[in-house]
């Protein structure tokens, strides 16, 4: 016999939400018409919701005032509220902290937020009074904030460790729901999965961990791949033991591997330009630093060799 999941688990969110990459103008302002299209054609291909301003968006290269517009524009270009997940992570937390609010009177699904990632050796008390600031600063709206921990070390230099992930479960059982890991460590991820995953859904980012994960309750992930492969990587997930997961993971191994020797957001940019035909995808803001010429078109060879069929992937 199944046991159902806990109320948190059950609000918790499902399926593939990309973690969007933020097409830009030629003046790197955010192009908000291909933001909704990209956002409309992934819906279109099965994925229950998107994931705005994360890692792979680029999110804390934009202002407070750029990201709320960035969430209107979505909801008045069509995109319904509900469908959309915000990570409202700043460096000062009351900007955390507006932004999380923006985004919950919005309608939005949920709220995707890193611990405080300026400062580095900051205990795990520092940690949890971060979350507790934005939280408790939420007042009569709380009842409203989904929140899902987003554990990234490799890029903020803060980890959340267990007993921070404990602490803030038990102080606000109704408002946590879920841990994202992109630690990209198989064996960190399996140690949140037996620690938590009777309280919590416990998503990974790294893909090929996908199906571990599904093995051991993960009802899907926030991944960058997703933007242009959400159907793969749903079934990696959501079918782990399915005749065709090992050669699909394999598949996606190979393609992480054919992007190491490039910085991966502007790569991730390049695969949408050159399966978009549209070479605005190419741009970023710095300090990330676009493709130049020669690397797009070694890309291009690389992942036309490859292989991604939008009908499929």
């Amino acid at each position: 016999m199944t046991t159902p999941p806990n109320p948190a688990q059950a609000a918790a969110f499902r399926g593939i939400w990309p973690a969007l990459l933020t097409p830009l103008n030629a003046d790197l302002s955010i192009d908000h018409a291909r933001l909704a299209a990209h956002c409309k054609s992934l819906i279109a291909r099965g994925c229950p919701g998107v994931t705005a301003f994360g890692t792979t968006g680029e999110g804390p290269s934009f202002s407070m005032a750029e990201r709320k517009e960035a969430i209107e524009q979505l909801i008045c270009n069509g995109i319904p509220a509900a469908q959309i997940m915000v990570s409202t992570s700043c460096a000062a937390l009351p900007e955390t902290l507006e932004l999380t609010r923006h985004a919950v009177s919005a309608g939005v699904h949920g709220c995707l937020m890193l611990p405080p990632f300026f400062l580095k050796g900051v205990s795990d008390q520092g940690i949890i009074d971060s979350y507790r600031y934005v939280i408790d600063g939420m007042g009569e709206d709380l009842p409203k904030l989904k929140l899902y921990l987003y554990h990234i070390p490799q890029v903020t230099g803060v980890s959340l460790s267990h007993h921070v992930i404990r602490a803030l479960k038990h102080q606000y059982p109704d408002t946590i729901l879920g841990i994202k890991d992109s630690a990209c460590s198989t064996a960190h991820s399996i140690g949140l999965a037996e620690a938590f995953m009777k309280d919590l859904t416990v998503y990974v980012g790294f893909e090929p961990d996908l199906p571990e994960m599904g093995r051991r309750g993960s009802t899907g992930a926030i991944s960058g791949l997703a933007n242009f492969m959400p159907r793969v990587v749903d079934r990696l997930v959501t079918q782990p033991d399915a005749p065709a997961t090992p050669a699909e993971r394999a598949r996606v191994i190979k393609l992480i591997g054919l992007l190491d020797g490039y910085s991966l957001m502007p790569a991730l940019k390049g695969i949408m330009a050159l399966l978009s035909g549209e070479p605005a995808w190419l741009r970023v803001r710095a300090p990330l630093v676009a493709l130049t010429a020669d690397e797009f078109t070694a890309l291009e060879k690389t992942i036309r060799e490859f292989g991604i069929d939008p009908e499929s992937d």
